[in-house]
């Protein structure tokens, strides 16, 4: 009895295992039944099928970038003064010329009510109406008097050259009138003289004028072009001086990306080829734009070439900033191979179609390409003609056999 018992202890072991065995393969899928039994006793799946056509179609070049402002600017004061007014806030549309900020402008218009009281000081001085008359040096008054004694003093002289030839006038006579016109003359030169340096000093005057003048107008920050303030970085109080921002301005509307091409696409890129965008934050939706530069030389560290599209945003839908996948369409058309995209079923990465041969579904591994709305190209596996499964292509295995649909 004793002899016997590790035979019975090792038969009930093995009658344990294979009711163990026998519960689990009860409990197989229908997924693993299906791909075990015999393609005959599986039952037909039904589906529906397209024919693979041949098409020519728009090829492109997928690239990505970066949408930016179209022109964005850190605007800074151009005079030291208080903050008065802050006119706008972080997000406020502008157009060119809208004030942002008021800087106190007491002092500058003083500077500029003295200088344009200088300036006509001096103009009034040279005969000068308002500064509207042409400077002529001889219109001078004091110019004009020196002038007009000189030309008396020469006429003196003359008619005493006249009488002394003549044995008329004295010698000494004849002396002193000489001596009266180059007198004369000298002091329309001093006149002359006085009268340009006096045009310099209006020239300077004017220039001091221009400047105040500017500095009045620089006491308003205001918005270099249309957009939308970015933000504002003063408020009523600061002081600011030269060159302190005060506001960043953004023009939106339209947008930039730059855009990196590989250098083999050179020959099929160029300014004004369409360009389509996508982004994340609309998904399903297309932006269109267009191609403005093209850069004139490949760089050296990645044979890559950069170009620049602008995309219209009047809606503002699109932000600078947001990452996009452009398509720029290529000048020619060529053949493709296209199937709905439904055809197409992806596993760990790799693609497949079930061709329908008669009654039976036959597996092929595809290369996919470009799609064009609704298809797919394929451009390996498939031939133009081929019938593809379109429906319940997850329920199908190489070999199945499956009953078509209208």
């Amino acid at each position: 009895m004793y002899s016997m018992f590790p035979f019975v202890r090792s038969l009930c072991l093995f009658s344990t295992l294979a009711f163990v065995a026998a519960g689990c393969g009860g409990a197989a899928s229908p997924e693993a039944r299906t791909a075990t039994a015999p393609a005959g006793d599986v039952p037909a799946v039904t589906v529906t099928t397209s024919v693979a056509v041949e098409r020519q179609i728009s090829r492109y070049v997928a690239v990505t970038g970066t949408l930016a402002a179209q022109e964005q600017a850190d605007v800074a004061s151009e005079i030291a003064g208080r903050v008065v007014s802050t006119p706008v806030e972080r997000g406020t549309r502008v157009t060119a010329g809208s004030v942002l900020v008021q800087i106190a402008e007491t002092e500058v218009r003083a500077q500029a009510e003295e200088a344009g009281a200088n300036t006509a000081q001096l103009e009034a001085r040279l005969g000068l109406s308002g500064g509207s008359a042409e400077f002529a040096i001889d219109r001078v008054p004091e110019v004009a008097n020196a002038r007009a004694a000189a030309d008396l003093a020469q006429a003196d002289f003359d008619r005493a050259r006249m009488l002394l030839e003549r044995k008329l006038l004295p010698q000494a006579d004849f002396e002193k009138s000489r001596a009266q016109a180059d007198a004369a003359g000298r002091q329309y030169d001093i006149a002359r003289n006085a009268a340009e340096q006096q045009y310099q000093a209006l020239v300077a005057a004017r220039a001091r004028m221009t400047m105040a003048r500017k500095a009045l107008a620089d006491a308003v920050v205001r918005a270099p072009f249309d957009g939308i303030v970015d933000e504002r970085l003063v408020s009523v109080g600061d002081y600011v001086i030269r060159g302190t921002k005060v506001a960043s301005v953004m023009r939106t509307t339209p947008l930039r990306v730059e855009l990196t091409v590989p250098g083999q696409y050179l020959s099929s890129i160029a300014a004004g080829r369409a360009v389509s965008l996508e982004v994340d934050a609309y998904p399903g939706r297309t932006f269109t734009g267009q191609v403005r530069y093209v850069s004139p030389a490949v760089r050296a560290d990645s044979r890559a070439l950069i170009i620049e599209a602008v995309v219209p945003n009047e809606s503002g839908e699109l932000k600078p900033g947001l990452f996009a996948t452009a398509r720029i369409e290529q000048a020619s058309q060529t053949p493709a191979v296209l199937v709905p995209s439904d055809a197409v079923r992806a596993d760990a990465g790799v693609s497949r179609v079930f061709v329908v041969v008669g009654d039976t579904a036959e597996e092929r591994i595809v290369t996919t390409g470009q799609t064009v709305e609704d298809l797919i190209e394929l451009t390996s596996g498939v031939k133009a003609g081929d019938t593809v499964a379109t429906s319940n292509v997850g329920r199908i295995a190489d070999g199945i056999r499956v009953t078509r649909t209208q």
